[in-house]
């Protein structure tokens, strides 16, 4: 009996001591959510897969990395297209240094595309919201880095999915995709009344320090992608450093 009284007020002493294990912190949870729908070709496709990867182990960006508080930010990358087709292709991963980002990026360019369906950002956002929880760690902010070419044409209302995440104190940033030669009907998709930026600044940014870039070439990815990497590093370090859309 006496021996019982012992482990218990022993386990009570360690979790008062903070003894009981925690998880991780890191300065930002980022979700990376790519555009797969078929109104991006084979050769836009690998132009975002390589922007993404030079992103990620670009030297200036690890530096903002190191940077910050906790000096480790927490990466994972999806693929979306239509309202059932979103895919992990990268889980997450805690990059502190240039050894994670290069293992995040050597395993986002071994695998296979995963849709060329219709286009739901919607589903999108839901199903980056469900994969916060699988991350594992603590973060400062949570951020869904939503990247596309086209207007939401399939699934939910985009403006409630983005309501919701936003309640939950999620930052949803926009990279805006200018596709200049779409084909047959996607022109009216890829090019809506009032130009893509500005429909993606109404319906898909949102929440504490969001932020729209556009990419006017698929060309331009890479360097797009490390100069919204760099902003949304900075933005976790101090909430001001980013500057929201107009």
């Amino acid at each position: 009996m006496r021996f019982g009284r012992f482990l218990l007020a022993l386990v009570a002493a360690l979790v008062l001591s903070g003894g009981a294990a925690r998880a991780e912190s890191v300065d930002v949870a980022l979700v990376l959510a790519a555009d797969v729908s078929r109104s991006i070709d084979e050769g836009e496709f690998k132009l975002q897969r390589q922007g993404y990867a030079a992103g990620i182990t670009s030297p200036r960006v690890l530096t903002a990395i190191q940077a910050g508080t906790h000096r480790a930010i927490v990466v994972c990358f999806i693929e979306w297209a239509g309202p059932e087709e979103q895919n992990t292709v990268v889980k997450w991963t805690v990059i502190r240094d240039a050894e994670g980002a290069a293992d995040f990026a050597a395993t986002l360019a071994s695998a296979p595309r995963s849709f060329s369906g219709r286009t739901s950002i919607s589903a999108a956002i839901d199903f980056a919201m469900a994969e916060f929880a699988k991350s594992g760690v603590e973060a400062e902010r949570r951020i869904i880095d939503v990247s596309g070419d086209g207007t939401n044409n399939a699934g939910r209302p985009i403006t409630d999915a983005r309501d919701e995440a936003i309640a939950k104190g999620v930052t949803i940033n926009g990279l805006a995709i200018i596709n200049k030669r779409p084909e047959g009907y996607f022109f009216a998709h890829t090019q809506p009344p009032g130009g893509l930026p500005n429909w993606y600044k109404e319906n898909v940014v949102g929440g504490p320090g969001a932020f729209l870039q556009v990419v006017e070439d698929f060309t331009t990815f890479g360097d797009a992608i490390t100069n919204k990497l760099l902003t949304e590093i900075a933005s976790a370090q101090s909430p001001r450093t980013a500057a929201p859309f107009d």
